[in-house]
């Protein structure tokens, strides 16, 4: 395992939900992080979150625009580690009914965006470092109906995380696949009926409860210290798969 005490890490997503909690963990290890997301104003409120500290970077930028994310990775320099969780809520249409146009937007946000990103993240990683993309349950039990979009991009990272680390390899490449967790994202997608989704999966699931970012943050700081895991999935999600 290496440590990642002195480590320098990019984080697409990480001024709010799994990306932050990823952060504290980071940070809590030594490591340097550079948090990246569209709104100065969530960054700032990040930083706070992580305390003042010189190695706590904000840097807005927006992951659907590639002079952004070239940006992003200029001023972070040579790194060992990037990860993502960044995205936007999925369409939830059945097939029948869907936007082609809103479905184009969305795959572009999630799955050429990390497209992006993987060609700038090869350029920027030091030797032997690693990338970390980030999944979700729904491509084991995708929403019926409603769910085939976001359970095929879901699914294309396992794929995606494979290929490259038969490409990219030294460079390490994963994949991240969590259950529910208690974000600001989950409040877009249902808004106030949160709390009674949450309640009816947590007495079916055999965690017991709903994950929160803490709960999943461990699986992503697993796959930059295991230096030999490559071109895998790691699920945590609390036996979601499994009911």
């Amino acid at each position: 395992m290496t440590s990642l005490d002195g480590k320098k890490i990019l984080i697409f997503g990480g001024s709010r939900g799994i990306g932050l909690g990823v952060a504290k963990a980071a940070l809590e290890r030594g490591a340097e992080v550079f948090i990246v997301g569209r709104s100065p104003e969530k960054l700032k409120a990040a930083e706070k979150v992580l305390g003042k500290s010189t190695k706590v970077h904000g840097i807005a930028a927006d992951m659907t625009k590639e002079a952004d994310v070239a940006r992003a990775f200029k001023q972070a320099g040579a790194i060992d580690h990037f990860m993502t969780t960044a995205g936007t809520p999925p369409p939830n249409d059945s097939i029948g009914d869907i936007d082609i146009d809103a479905t184009r937007r969305f795959i572009d946000e999630k799955m050429i965006s990390s497209m992006t990103l993987a060609k700038h993240a090869s350029k920027a990683l030091k030797r032997g470092g690693s990338m970390t993309f980030t999944s979700g349950i729904n491509k084991d039990k995708p929403p019926v109906p409603g769910g085939s979009v976001v359970a095929a991009v879901a699914q294309s990272f396992d794929a995606f995380a494979r290929a490259l680390a038969l490409e990219l390899g030294p460079t390490r490449v994963n994949v991240v696949s969590p259950g529910w967790v208690d974000t600001p994202m989950f409040d877009e997608i249902v808004g106030d009926a949160k709390h009674g989704y949450f309640e009816e999966l947590a007495a079916r699931l055999p965690s017991g409860r709903i994950a929160k970012p803490a709960d999943v943050a461990p699986a992503y700081i697993y796959l930059m210290e295991s230096d030999f895991t490559t071109g895998e999935t790691v699920h945590i999600d609390g036996g979601h798969r499994l009911i």
